[in-house]
């Protein structure tokens, strides 16, 4: 094994000591746990190079050592496998998810599943409606006069919005409307509807002309103008598992964090597709964050991306593992999405 090779046999074997034990390590512990194949003398001057170079780092004196950020990035970026889940783990997981019955369902359960799994925080985005399609639109009649605008998407979201008529609206004069916004927009990426609603009150015959003006008006607050995103989130009481030195000692700016959904959105969104992200200690923007570490993924069907989710801890994470967790996870729920 050559120097540069064993140095980093060195660190791997610091951070899995840490994370494992909470305690920073020391050359003599590493010798007696590993099998390094060298002595301890040659792991003390490996350590204090690791040291020199930023990788390690001795928190007070007469201390072991434990990972800086950039140790950690290193650790990560030079991880030659990705530890497997057992076939306990996946059988739990399907098992798991596969009892869900609707959309809130699947993302309660994965946020839970996340959670449960990890022993992190778990953070789990709706499916954005930005990047989902129509399935199918539905009115049923309230009143006369009102109207129950029903919008489900490809990927399971249902938003409702009621729609005031200008007058009275017969039964068969509902299911003319319903017939040709649903020739119109199903299949259809919410994205590129604006111009095709219009296009149903252009097209329309005089007489309906006043009720499909009415619900164009709310098809498109509910197609395009609803700009928000929705999220889960469960696990925060994990955060107390750790020791002393993981969140600089306060949780506080952490926990303040996860009150803000944009910031979570700006955690666990945007991703490509089958990509698994890993955000460590300063590497995140957000300040109240540098303490911190995420490992986000998209998901969706097949290689369409419609939402992200991820876990959110201590720098001092099981990576291998948690990288494993999360992408199984992703992909699970990819595959509901897929068959439903």
């Amino acid at each position: 094994m050559n120097p540069d090779d064993r140095k980093l046999e060195v660190l791997r074997a610091i951070v899995e000591d840490y994370v494992e034990t909470q305690e920073p390590v020391g050359s003599k512990a590493l010798v007696d746990r590993h099998k390094l194949g060298v002595s301890p003398a040659t792991v003390r001057n490996d350590m204090a190079v690791l040291e020199e170079e930023g990788y390690i780092r001795q928190p007070h004196t007469s201390a072991g050592r434990v990972p800086t950020d950039a140790g950690y990035r290193l650790f990560v970026d030079r991880l030659t496998k990705i530890k497997p889940l057992s076939p306990a783990e996946r059988r739990a997981i399907e098992r798991f998810m596969i009892g869900a019955v609707d959309l809130d369902d699947v993302v309660h359960r994965t946020v839970r599943l996340l959670a449960q799994l990890t022993r992190q925080v778990a953070v789990v985005q709706y499916p954005s409606l930005s990047r989902s399609a129509v399935r199918h639109l539905e009115l049923v009649p309230i009143s006369t006069t009102r109207l129950m605008l029903v919008m489900i998407t490809d990927t399971g979201r249902v938003e409702q919005r009621l729609v005031e008529m200008p007058g009275p609206i017969a039964d068969g004069e509902v299911w003319e409307l319903r017939l040709r916004v649903n020739e119109k927009l199903a299949g259809q990426k919410l994205a590129d509807t604006p111009s095709l609603v219009q296009k149903l009150v252009e097209e329309c015959d005089t007489g309906r002309r006043a009720a499909m003006t009415c619900l164009a008006s709310v098809l498109l607050e509910t197609l395009v103008e609803r700009s928000e995103e929705r999220l889960a989130l469960a696990g925060t009481a994990n955060l107390t598992r750790g020791g002393v030195l993981d969140f600089q000692g306060t949780l506080r700016p952490v926990l303040e964090a996860l009150e803000e959904e944009v910031i979570l959105l700006k955690l666990i969104g945007d991703l490509e597709p089958r990509t698994t992200r890993v955000l460590i200690g300063d590497e995140n923007q957000i300040d109240n964050l540098r303490s911190a570490s995420v490992v986000s993924s998209g998901y969706g069907p097949g290689t369409t991306i419609v939402g992200g989710l991820g876990v959110l801890g201590p720098t001092r994470m099981d990576y291998p593992g948690t990288i494993a967790t999360v992408r199984a996870v992703a992909r699970y729920v990819g595959d509901l999405l897929a068959q439903n």
